[in-house]
């Protein structure tokens, strides 16, 4: 199929030869019928307008042959039926004038349908590229979607494993306060065993071991959230609330190094929008990054952790330690995936500490503090309306 074949089987592709022929016929009759009435007016030359009037219709509707058809037709009416007794110069020079104009038609009736046919075969383009773009798109979103859940596994069991190491002082945190607890129900029954029952130091014994029942719950809590496999989910959430809960519990582990931790929280900090699981786990791992640092250091060991507001409405949280501080020549692969300095290490924690605060609206960054340690600080939008 040539392109004008093509071009008109695109454009007119109900349009049989009959009707493009009858169509050219029509058209003629139609302008004599009119050129008739104009006599009554004495302008015999009216055909002349008319007649061209039919031959742009016939092109431009029917096509090439069709056109040429009214074209011959024209010449033929006009010479036989509107002007037989204008002499032959006349007739030729009308008959050019029929001629020039059927050639100028011809030209504008190809270069219409090999636009068509370019228009066409560039709409077909695009719509083969729109649709190899939506199974691209489809693809990567199926590909996105994947990457996720992988992240999410990886952290989830970044946090599992980090939880088992602090196994031991999990337990003692959770074994103060139910100890607390049976010592002051122990308490509370030596008060109402005596000979004469003192009701308010057991009911004093007994609100403390409501409380301490309280904390243990508490922590249990904050153990199991950090267990807990789920989608991410974004809220609402109260940065100090969740430095608070994380230097409770890690204390003892803290404590077992002989490390003191030390909090400045700003106050009236703005809530953030994000995944309250995920901000528990970028502290952990950098509390517990500070805390190894430090364990086997001589002189003071202080764990610092500071909440403030940051420029362009940005809060930013700063865990600072006086440990071993960053691998010398080394500080810019610390966020590497696979880079660990330590003997045990995943080189994990950090990557993805990095990948949570990024995937938050945030930065996180370290440097090596003087004389001696190491601060990580990470910024996160204060905006509300902030979403992946």
């Amino acid at each position: 199929m040539g392109k004008r074949d093509k071009a008109q089987w695109i454009t007119r592709p109900a349009a049989s030869a009959a009707v493009r022929y009858g169509l050219a016929l029509l058209s003629v009759a139609a302008a004599a019928g009119m050129a008739q009435l104009f006599l009554h007016f004495h302008l015999p030359l009216a055909f002349n307008a008319f007649a061209l009037t039919a031959i742009a219709v016939a092109f431009w509707y029917g096509g090439t042959k069709p056109g040429i058809l009214a074209a011959v037709l024209s010449a033929l009416v006009r010479s036989y039926i509107f002007d037989p007794q204008i002499n032959s110069i006349s007739h030729v020079l009308y008959d050019l004038v029929f001629l020039v104009f059927a050639l100028l038609m011809t030209g504008v009736t190809r270069a219409r349908d090999d636009l068509e046919v370019r228009v066409a075969e560039r709409t077909a383009e695009l719509t083969r590229a729109n649709e190899d773009l939506k199974l691209e798109i489809a693809e990567r979103n199926r590909a996105e979607e994947a990457l996720r859940q992988t992240q999410s596994d990886l952290a989830r069991i970044s946090r599992v494993t980090t939880m088992g190491e602090l196994t031991a002082s999990l337990a003692h945190e959770v074994n103060q306060p139910i100890t607390a607890a049976v010592t002051d129900a122990n308490t509370c029954l030596r008060w109402l065993t005596r000979d004469q029952p003192d009701l308010g130091e057991a009911r004093d014994a007994a609100s403390r071991v409501v409380r301490d029942a309280a904390r243990a719950t508490e922590i249990i809590s904050r153990i199991r959230s950090l267990f807990k496999k789920g989608t991410p989910r974004r809220e609402l959430v109260d940065v100090n609330e969740i430095i608070r809960g994380m230097v409770a519990l890690l204390r003892s582990e803290a404590a077992r190094h002989s490390i003191s931790m030390r909090t400045e929280l700003s106050e009236g900090l703005p809530q953030i929008m994000g995944d309250r699981v995920q901000l528990q786990q970028v502290l952990m791992n950098l509390m517990i990054n500070g805390i190894e640092a430090m364990k086997d250091v001589d002189g003071p060991r202080e764990l610092s952790i500071k909440s403030q507001s940051a420029e362009d409405e940005q809060l930013m949280v700063s865990i600072s330690d006086s440990g071993i501080g960053l691998p010398p020549q080394q500080a810019e692969r610390i966020f590497d995936s696979f880079f660990t300095t330590k003997q045990d290490g995943t080189g994990m924690g950090l990557r993805i500490s990095r990948s949570i605060v990024e995937s938050h609206g945030g930065r996180l960054w370290g440097a090596n503090n003087p004389p001696r340690g190491a601060s990580f600080q990470f910024t996160l939008p204060s905006k509300t309306d902030n979403h992946e």
